[in-house]
């Protein structure tokens, strides 16, 4: 059993069940077991993959509010996708829709929703050609995926139509949204994050072309 794992996951993601907390147990082992065939993420990351990705990404559900319906591009190994799957599974009628176009990491990520029941549908495809298939979701997130002008390029039909964005960022965000002020606006919020002292959380809203 890790640490006062439970606490610090109602610490970063705020009040949490215990099924829920079993629930993201159950998908770390899982995790682990098929980053041992495929590269989900950095090795060196793995030594402590609850705190580095899993409350990593279980952060963006409290921003996230009350949303019942989600959008992940960019899945790639289930972060934060198969975590908010697995912190809305008890919400009555939420859902999240996981957009990756590397077909292993699709089949991991549909073999997970599988396993452990969750909410979802994985969407094996580039992300340009879902963008009419999936509509109006609350919450559009994206973490580790790509510089914030391309994330927006990406997300732009979905942002201007009143979806909220949530991006991970690291500490090279300021320059990320200085490079982005070029050709977009848009309001914005940085939310610290709870688990990288460099990185933040973008909250963006009403995106509009210059």
């Amino acid at each position: 059993m890790k640490r006062d794992a439970y606490a610090r996951l109602q610490e970063v993601a705020g009040p949490v069940s215990r099924e829920t907390y079993e629930k993201l147990i159950a998908f770390e082992t899982v995790f682990r077991r098929w980053a041992q065939r495929i590269n989900l993420v950095a090795p060196s990351t793995l030594v402590d993959a609850w705190e580095r990705h899993i409350l990593d990404s279980a952060q963006v559900t409290k921003l996230g509010g009350a949303a019942q319906k989600w959008l992940d591009i960019g899945s790639g190994g289930g972060f934060p996708g198969l975590v908010i799957a697995s912190m809305i599974a008890e919400r009555s009628g939420a859902t999240i829709d996981l957009v990756e176009s590397n077909r292993k990491k699709a089949g991991f990520l549909q073999a997970v929703v599988g396993e452990l029941k969750l909410p979802a549908r994985v969407h094996a495809k580039r992300i340009e050609d879902v963008q009419k298939a999936i509509s109006g979701p609350d919450i559009l997130s994206a973490r580790a995926l790509a510089p914030l002008p391309l994330l927006l390029e990406l997300s732009a039909p979905w942002l201007a139509s009143g979806t909220v964005a949530l991006f991970h960022k690291g500490r090279d965000y300021r320059q990320e949204i200085e490079d982005s002020a070029h050709q977009w606006r848009f309001d914005l919020v940085e939310h610290p994050s709870l688990t990288d002292a460099q990185g933040v959380i973008l909250e963006i809203r009403n995106l509009r072309r210059i």
